[in-house]
């Protein structure tokens, strides 16, 4: 565990100067390639960064969407290619390449699985077709929750939200096939009721290839059902309250809450019973909803449901008709996708969901140098300076609340790269020859793994995503930013390219990760993970003004006619983007020790530093995803993460000479700032 604990910023500026004294001659990392000089910057900013690559370049057939982002995952997945296809072929393996080869090998069997049809889920179905009453529903939705299957509600192992130093159990709302209540609910949109209705006939081919000859009735019963437990659903937007979120009930109190359910079913199938004395209900309203949907839907309806998604479940390790049915939906209809990914692809991803520290591993001793994470250090001590300096001086944020705010930024954790102790898969059975068998197992491995952390001590040292991952998050519970090593490559970081650049492009990925601390979810927690409520009520309103102008300003923005950016859903995302590139610019101002950039490819350090952010959301994506993004994804589009973001920033303002009549200027009254 890294704690970053920071006694003088002059160490840290010292520690950074070696990024800011550029020579003239140094490459930028601006892919200068891509811009568009017919379009003004102070108009579409976006576009006169990105629009040449937006203008020529097409979605692969298999993907949703394409863009930086993508395309350095999709150089890592061959990178990892490598790594699980020498691991299969290597005589001498250790304990985890003969895990990771041998599920590789087991994906890659087509012919085998076309063989085998629904054989190795014939144990599963029996279960089902063996429920001879709605008591006996529980205990089969605790086998649901060990076989990572949708069920109608869902367990997590996490920190107790009001006592960080304990793991507790929440109890989530699920159960739904489609990505979002609104695609059962919004009657009046037309996209979302076709695909409806494809999903409807996407469920009837499935259980037709399972042999249910009453497929189609059972099809419309099963959608039927699901829009009951979509309708007692909590919104995305509800969901995003921690406070709201924490339900403590003693398991004494939940037959008062489901009276006749018969909790004890569960407890003692999912193996909590005697291990915990009370869950956090997230969503109780919904708890006592889908108990009513239970008593009030027949028996055989709740079969098929279940039948449907075990069948949904395990479709893309089955055979060839029933990974083609499933990515017919969710691929194409959903995504809009039009191929499925190669093979090898999907076996690749698949090792990596199931053995990923283990993958990650092999990732890290060949592709992550130790200089990349020792830059790193030096990248994210430059921005804990600099939101250091802006917390004292913030206008919005009084004496006790700034205190406090410093306090938690103190024991901001930062990790880099890979997790200092490695997981320990030799409890997880992979078998060559036995794919559904393999992906049974590495899901009940993870839920023991987890089931396992109750009554001991919080674990500081977990990672929530693996080495070879492109993304980054904060974690509130444990106040820790966390940069996978994968992410730490062009165009966000470049250790050969021009310092304005790498500030534009992981500099404010690490300032947007930061702010989360800070943002409106974060700032609920203190700095040792708890919720508590460390703002002075003052502070709370001055906060809140701001935020409501950014729900209004991204509500503004809409990525297809009909389907607006959602305020609300994406505003934790839009704080920590402004917060972002505004602490990142303070950083790189302050990495400059008072020197003047250079001017390099005919642009200052400035418009070098804001084109670094813009290049790194370059990005398209399918009508298709878009929509369900728009429902389900808490951030922007990245086209209105780029223009959002800058329109409050005045110092792109500057760079850039913004006059009133452009169309990204804003008048200094309408920018919202918040650090």
């Amino acid at each position: 565990m890294n704690k970053i604990v920071f006694s003088s910023s002059l160490v840290l500026l010292a520690a950074t100067a070696a990024l800011a004294q550029a020579p003239a001659a140094q490459p930028s990392g601006l892919a200068l390639q891509y811009v568009d000089a017919s379009v003004r910057p102070q108009d579409d900013f976006f576009r006169y960064v990105n629009g040449k690559w937006l203008a020529e370049t097409a979605i692969p057939a298999d993907k949703a969407g394409w863009g930086a982002f993508y395309e350095l995952a999709e150089n890592t997945l061959a990178e990892l290619r490598g790594l699980v296809e020498a691991a299969a072929e290597s005589k001498t393996p250790t304990a985890d390449e003969r895990k990771i080869g041998d599920l590789y090998r087991s994906f890659m069997a087509e012919a085998k699985l076309d063989e085998l049809g629904l054989k190795p889920l014939e144990g599963d179905l029996k279960l089902i077709r063996a429920l001879q009453g709605k008591r006996q529903i529980p205990a089969l939705i605790a086998h649901f929750n060990r076989l990572g299957a949708t069920a109608p509600y869902a367990p997590q192992v996490h920190q107790d939200n009001r006592d960080a130093t304990r793991y507790i159990v929440d109890l989530a709302q699920d159960g739904l096939g489609l990505p979002d209540r609104d695609y059962y609910l919004k009657h009046d949109d037309v996209r979302l009721k076709k695909v409806r209705v494809q999903y409807q006939a996407h469920i009837a081919r499935m259980l037709t290839l399972a042999g249910d000859r009453a497929a189609v009735a059972d099809a419309a019963k099963i959608v039927a059902l699901e829009t009951e437990l979509a309708r007692v659903q909590w919104t995305k937007v509800e969901n995003r309250d921690p406070v709201k979120t924490y339900n403590k009930l003693e398991l004494a109190k939940l037959d008062a809450l489901t009276p006749g359910y018969g909790w004890p079913s569960w407890l003692a199938a999912a193996g909590l019973a005697g291990r915990i004395d009370y869950l956090i209900v997230s969503q109780p309203s919904y708890l006592a909803g889908f108990n009513r949907v239970l008593e009030k839907t027949p028996l055989p309806v709740w079969k098929a449901y279940f039948t449907w998604h075990l069948l949904s479940r395990y479709a893309p390790d089955l055979g060839h008709a029933y990974a083609d049915e499933n990515f017919a939906f969710y691929g194409t209809v959903l995504s809009g996708i039009p191929s499925n990914e190669p093979r090898w692809k999907r076996g690749v991803k698949l090792v990596g969901r199931a053995i990923g520290e283990g993958l990650g591993k092999l990732y890290v001793g060949k592709y992550f140098p130790p200089e990349n994470k020792a830059r790193m250090e030096q990248l994210v001590g430059n921005l804990l300076v600099a939101y250091r300096q802006s917390i004292d001086t913030l206008d919005w944020m009084g004496p006790a609340t700034r205190k406090e705010a410093q306090a938690k930024l103190a024991t901001l954790v930062t990790k880099i790269g890979y997790p200092d102790k490695w997981r320990d898969y030799s409890a997880l059975t992979i078998v060559p020859d036995d794919l559904v068998g393999n992906v049974r197992r590495a899901s009940a491995f993870e839920y023991q793994r987890n089931l396992a952390k109750l009554g001991q001590p919080i674990d500081r040292s977990e990672w929530d995503m693996t080495p070879q991952t492109v993304n980054a998050y904060y974690n509130p519970e444990m106040n820790e930013i966390v940069f996978p090593a994968a992410i730490l490559q062009p165009p966000f970081f470049d250790a050969a390219a021009d310092p304005a650049v790498n500030y534009g492009g992981i500099g404010a990925v690490i300032g947007h990760e930061i702010s989360h601390g800070f943002d409106d979810q974060g700032s609920q927690y203190d700095g040792l993970g708890n919720l508590r409520d460390w703002w002075t009520k003052e502070d709370h309103q001055k906060f809140a003004a701001k935020t409501a102008a950014l729900v209004k300003q991204y509500g503004a923005f809409s990525p297809l006619p009909g389907y607006p950016v959602n305020g609300a859903l994406t505003l934790g995302e839009n704080i920590a983007d402004n917060s972002g590139v505004a602490i990142a610019y303070k950083a790189y101002q302050l990495s400059l020790g008072g020197k003047p950039a250079p001017v390099i490819d005919g642009y200052s350090g400035d418009q070098r530093f804001f084109m670094g952010f813009a290049q790194v959301w370059r990005s398209k994506m399918r009508d298709e995803m878009t929509i369900v993004r728009i429902k389900t994804d808490p951030h922007s589009p990245p086209q209105f993460r780029v223009e959002g973001a800058l329109e409050n920033q005045a110092a792109f303002d500057r760079a850039f000479d913004l006059k009133p009549g452009d169309r990204m200027y804003l008048p200094p009254q309408q920018r919202v700032t918040i650090w």
